[in-house]
């Protein structure tokens, strides 16, 4: 089968590679919509992921597709299943996964792969992170269900409630998946956020407090400028900057929430103003990846029809021409998801 292959930083080739048997408990899905995403186009720059993959290796890991092929251990499922997976699954069994924080699980097993023809699904992912999907279900939109679990994950940390005024920076998949889920929740959204599609994109979903930040730095005066200096309620950061970063805690009222969800560089810094921080009371948090609950809670939202790929998915690419995808998405195309073709 055809497959993308990271090789090294910049480096993704797609290559011929022989389909791995399976063992116990495993099933084989026949890929029919791999996505793109943000982390895939770092883990491209890097050239490799500390936690997720280290070249040479298979790559891509949002996806939803059909069972070709499965082990009698694995029980409830058979050819022909229309499933999505998610891209982990935990131990179940470490103090983490205790705790039910299982996003934190000391043995968390990831898989990629999605940028191929097809993918062997691991036993203990079949276990616990792999979803039937309804008959009607588009595959596009279930491929979403990955990403959209980490913003559920996200948005129960933070907490937003009716009639609070949200701060969602960043206008890229993840933010504009938190703001649609923050609107469900009550939540008056505002989006900050540059890039002209991404922007359109927004409005076309129905936000009209959509802020565009440009090309300028300092983020928070823009932000000021145009809507006045009150604090928000909440601030959703999903951007992955430690500007916006630092910008959070001077853009929430006393009192306020922050979540850090975009993940900046490796070794990066802020610096606090401690006496915001305390006389302020803010409280501060962070989120990362999904929990077996939040990828199936993802998946209700896809099926009830509040996430769509419509939304999302605005470019569409056949897997030979991936590589030229990752160098278009390095230059800042316009694209916000692009769809990959896995037998084109």
């Amino acid at each position: 089968m055809r497959a993308a292959i990271l090789r090294g930083r910049r480096q993704l080739a797609i290559e011929l590679v022989a389909e791995a048997p399976l063992q116990p408990g495993e099933v084989r899905v026949r890929i029919e919509t791999a996505l793109t995403c943000g982390t895939d186009l770092k883990v491209w720059k890097r050239g490799y992921h500390a936690r997720m993959l280290r070249p040479p290796c298979a790559f891509g890991h949002e996806f939803a597709g059909v069972i070709s092929e499965a082990t009698p251990e694995a029980a409830g499922w058979r050819p022909g299943d229309r499933v999505v997976a998610a891209n982990s699954a935990p131990c179940g069994a470490c103090d983490a996964c205790r705790r039910g924080q299982e996003n934190l699980c000391d043995d968390l097993l990831f898989l990629n792969g999605a940028y191929a023809e097809s993918l062997v699904i691991p036993a203990r992912m079949v276990g616990c992170n792999l979803l039937r999907l309804h008959p009607d279900t588009p595959f596009r939109d279930a491929a979403l269900t990955e990403p959209l679990a980490c913003v559920v994950l996200g948005l129960d940390d933070l907490r937003p409630s009716g009639g609070e005024r949200l701060l969602v920076l960043g206008a890229g998949p993840i933010g504009l998946m938190a703001a649609v889920l923050a609107r469900h929740a009550g939540a008056e959204v505002t989006l900050a956020g540059r890039g002209a599609a991404r922007l359109s994109a927004a409005r076309r979903m129905g936000f009209h407090r959509v802020v565009d930040v440009g090309a300028v730095d300092d983020v928070e005066w823009t932000i000021k400028s145009e809507l006045g200096d009150s604090g928000f309620d909440a601030v959703f950061e999903a951007v992955g900057s430690p500007s916006t970063w630092g910008a959070c805690v001077r853009l929430v009222r006393p009192g306020g929430r922050v979540n850090w969800f975009g993940g900046c560089p490796a070794d990066s810094t802020i610096p606090l103003d401690t006496g915001l921080v305390h006389y302020g009371a803010l409280h501060l948090m962070a989120s990362f990846h999904h929990t077996p609950r939040t990828v199936r809670r993802a998946l209700q939202w896809i099926e009830d029809g509040a996430i769509r790929a419509d939304d999302f998915v605005n470019s569409t690419v056949p897997l030979s021409a991936l590589p030229e995808a990752f160098d278009a998405m390095a230059a800042g195309n316009a694209a916000i998801k692009t769809a990959v073709e896995v037998r084109a």
